[in-house]
């Protein structure tokens, strides 16, 4: 591996590391209760008919 080689993988590392942490930003948690969310029930999946929990 030549150093060319070597300074654009740690570039597209970098690049994705700042990706990810930008979208994690962009997603806000849902409080439990809020906007009619407590006791949702699940219409579709594997947990069909069953009441959401909070998740910790």
């Amino acid at each position: 591996m030549n150093k060319f080689e070597h300074k654009n993988i740690i570039k597209s590392e970098n690049e994705k590391k700042k990706r990810e942490t930008f979208f994690r930003k962009l997603i806000k948690p849902v409080s439990a209760g809020a906007n009619g969310t407590l006791n949702y029930v699940v219409k579709k999946g594997s947990g069909k008919n069953k009441v959401a929990s909070k998740r910790q």
